[in-house]
């Protein structure tokens, strides 16, 4: 455990400094196979004749990640984040190392399955490793580190992605990472063992010890009043299965789309336990909050994965090349990201979240004009990094309002629900679209399909972005404008 006498550390000095690189570094990891997927998986398609499941590749990972989410989170409560972390990268490893091995496109995204139930656990394992390690005052440095370790990947992920498929192999932008995977656990291994057990009550926002002997230190062993919470893991796994069905039902001829429609029926079923309610119904305050992290990532990464194979497929861009237009996206949501926290209050998060979600619609149009025109590529590039923008300004503006429109006791939930929405947004959006592109006859064609959906749901969010903020009785806008000081930009995680 941390000693009083590091009252003064800061997360790059000992004794959290080891701690940080490891749990930064597994992030890092992350954020790089996310990116650099993106870039490699043409190739990768082409190479194993997999067009069929190229949506799956992107969508199953997200489906999958959120029974992790769950999972790792309840695993945690009840008996600490130390074993869920040690499965969490046990799985993300093994992922990565059958997909990195595949002979087949049904063997990749397999091991992409994996690797995103790995992912997911991961990330909720971490966050509990931090709450556990770190005092309450380092927390907000600790996530913008995070932040930091996604915008780089962001950056040089795909570029560095499509230089080592074109020297090398695609196989090695998965087996590279799986020695990397051991060293940045062994980082953390030594602030695990001496990790409190159970939140210390001395802290602010630690609930007060209830008893003489919890006040001495003899608490009840972790996770004696926390039940497993099937349930909810049952509610995730059919969300996951909905979306892989929804993927998978293309495959199916003439019945395909009454499968599609039923798999997306069932998906919206299972999440509603999972979100606040009214979620679905885009009721005013937090819960279109929550939806509009699901549709902004709809939006956005149902157009991204398409980007890079837009530019390999109609323009003949070579893997690396067509990496730069998401290069120069995450550079533009870095950016945006950094202006919106600097800015605070000046600018309202209502307003932050307003002006995103007409970024998004407008660079998804542009790439969609550009593919029906057959205008030049370099008007595709450009256009998307508004969409980077966009997110750049709603992102941490989403993570700001979550917080601030929950309590106490619900933080934990509505933050779960955040990231389930982030996911499942991004899966179903991806699922719906790799059925649409491989419905219609002409590349143009899918590719103009595919954009026009994308579009779609884009429009919607840009109809939600007025109902994040909560009114007062008089009508006057309150929580939407709340100030997002800087310690809240720390929540700008990209996964």
């Amino acid at each position: 455990m941390m000693t009083s006498h590091d009252a003064t550390a800061g997360i790059l000095q000992r004794p959290y400094l080891l701690a940080t690189a490891g749990a930064c570094a597994l992030v890092f990891l992350a954020a790089f196979e996310s990116m650099a997927v993106t870039t490699i998986m043409p190739l990768v398609s082409r190479e194993l004749d997999g067009a069929g499941l190229y949506a799956l590749a992107f969508a199953g990972p997200l489906a999958t990640g959120v029974i992790g989410m769950v999972a790792a989170g309840n695993w945690a409560d009840r008996r600490g984040p130390a074993a869920p972390l040690y499965a969490s990268v046990a799985l993300f490893a093994a992922g990565l190392f059958i997909a990195g091995t595949a002979v087949s496109m049904p063997m990749l995204v397999a091991g992409r399955l994996v690797q995103g139930l790995g992912g997911g656990a991961m990330t909720v394992a971490l966050y509990v490793v931090i709450a556990r390690v770190y005092p309450a005052r380092l927390h907000a440095q600790v996530f913008a580190a995070f932040s930091a370790a996604w915008v780089v990947p962001s950056m040089i992920g795909p570029f560095a992605a499509g230089v080592v498929a074109q020297l090398s192999s695609w196989h090695w932008v998965f087996l590279g990472v799986v020695g990397l995977v051991v060293p940045a656990l062994a980082m953390i291994l030594p602030a695990m063992r001496g990790m409190r057990s159970t939140p210390d009550p001395r802290e602010a926002g630690s609930p007060k010890a209830d008893s003489p002997k919890e006040a001495a230190g003899e608490a009840k062993p972790e996770g004696a009043n926390v039940p497993w919470a099937f349930g909810r893991m049952g509610w995730a796994a059919l969300a996951a299965l909905a979306v892989l069905g929804l993927n998978l039902s293309g495959q199916v001829p003439g019945v395909g789309w009454v499968i599609a429609a039923v798999a997306l029926v069932i998906a919206m079923l299972a999440v509603r336990p999972l979100v606040p309610h009214g979620t679905l119904g885009a009721h005013r305050g937090l819960p279109s909050v929550i939806l509009m992290r699901g549709v902004a990532s709809a939006a956005f990464f149902g157009t991204e994965v398409y980007v890079p194979y837009l530019l390999t497929e109609r323009y003949s861009f070579s893997p690396a090349f067509a990496g730069l237009a998401l290069r120069g996206s995450a550079i533009a949501w870095a950016g945006a990201s950094a202006v919106q926290g600097r800015m605070g209050s000046r600018l309202g998060n209502a307003l932050a979240i307003k002006i995103g979600s007409a970024l998004v619609l407008g660079s998804v149009a542009i790439v969609l004009v550009t593919t029906v025109f057959s205008w030049p590529a370099a008007v595709a590039i450009a256009g998307w990094l508004f969409a980077g923008a966009g997110m750049g300004l709603m992102y941490p503006r989403l993570s700001v309002m979550t917080l601030a429109l929950s309590k106490p006791v619900d933080q934990g939930f509505n933050s779960s629900a955040m990231s389930i929405a982030d996911s499942l947004g991004g899966a179903l959006s991806l699922a719906v679209t790799g059925l649409v592109f491989s419905a219609l006859t002409t590349t143009a064609g899918s590719f103009a399909g595919v954009f026009v959906l994308t579009s779609s749901i884009a429009t919607v969010g840009l109809i939600i972005s007025p109902r994040v903020a909560v009114r007062r009785s008089s009508g006057a806008e309150r929580v939407g404008d709340a100030e997002a000081h800087p310690a809240a930009e720390a929540d700008d995680v990209r996964a």
